[in-house]
């Protein structure tokens, strides 16, 4: 099944063609990794389909509804997105974490919180750490568990394991794994030469358009 199906895509900014006619399918369940030389289009395609960056041209269709048309708040509780810098916001890891079920109306679960902060390798004293604290590593991890509190449909991942040291990169890429086993489609940035290799689907950007062998 069809989980997006991208027709003439055109973004333009200040008069410039950011992405031309971009077209593809991307069925339910696959990992799909973007690649590309900066300034390609790839962060604002994934922002496209994330909803944060509109599109001038074409359409984008989502489970065969036209993106536009569907509501912003409950799309971005089936699709999340992460930032390649990660932002977090209120005071603490647990203001983070406990943000997903806010905005559902549901109970802060913090034992599942603790799990999910277990699952990055970070304690679950972490819960109460000031996120002043936390390393650029760290603060990864909690933006990408807080996506994971109730687990997306699609997960869009803006080149999130740069500037990361091996292991946690490791980790990362392990919890990726465990989702993309689960069902969950996975869109991802990266310049990452291993990270490429080992893709299992790549679409390739160059001047905003999408390179063809």
């Amino acid at each position: 099944m069809n989980i997006y199906k991208v027709e003439n895509l055109g973004v333009q900014f200040a008069n410039k063609d950011i992405l031309k006619n971009i077209s593809f399918i991307i069925e339910q369940g696959v990992h799909l990794t973007i690649s590309g030389p900066s300034g390609s289009g790839k962060s604002t395609l994934l922002k496209t389909l994330a909803t944060l960056q509109s599109y001038d041209s074409g359409k984008i269709s989502y489970l065969g509804k036209e993106l536009k048309e569907i509501d912003p708040i409950n799309y971005r509780k089936e699709v999340s997105y992460c930032f390649q810098q990660p932002v977090l916001f209120g005071t603490t890891v647990r203001d983070n974490l406990s943000f997903p079920f806010e905005i559902r109306n549901v109970k802060f679960d913090e034992n599942k919180a603790s799990a999910a902060l277990e699952g990055v390798m970070l304690d679950p004293t972490f819960l109460n750490k000031n996120i002043t604290e936390l390393s650029g590593g760290e603060k990864q991890r909690v933006a990408l568990i807080r996506n994971l509190m109730f687990t997306p449909k699609v997960l869009l991942l803006d080149e999130i394991t740069t500037g990361l040291d091996t292991t946690t990169k490791h980790t990362v890429h392990s919890v990726i794994d465990q989702l993309h086993k689960e069902g969950v489609t996975i869109i991802e940035i990266t310049h990452d030469d291993s990270e490429i290799s080992n893709a299992y689907q790549v679409i390739e950007l160059k001047n905003g358009e999408i390179k063809y062998e």
